[in-house]
């Protein structure tokens, strides 16, 4: 068995390069936002109606919410979201 080394960059690397690093955070960070949704969802057999008025929200907002390509969210919608799911936000610039 042969020890390969390492060619190249990290993909992180190669993202920025391309200008799109900060598009595919954004993108993985509303996935795990509506992957939670939609477990917390499916557990409790929720409707988007009925999650709507747990977040004080339109049924409209709940799908944008849900929708994990749409990266326009509010950080108020981040933290209203956070705390339904009991979680607390922190948010970091590297």
């Amino acid at each position: 068995m042969t020890n390969k080394k390492c060619i190249g960059s990290k993909f992180d690397d190669f993202l920025e390069e391309e200008g799109l690093l900060q598009e595919s955070e954004a993108i993985a960070i509303k996935r795990v936002i509506a992957y939670a949704l939609e477990q917390k969802m499916a557990k409790e057999k929720m409707s988007i109606s009925r999650l709507a008025k747990e977040l004080d929200t339109s049924r409209t907002a709940v799908s944008r919410i849900l929708d994990p390509e749409n990266t326009s969210i509010t950080l108020n919608t981040i933290e209203k979201v956070a705390k339904y799911l009991g979680k607390r936000i922190i948010l970091s610039f590297a």
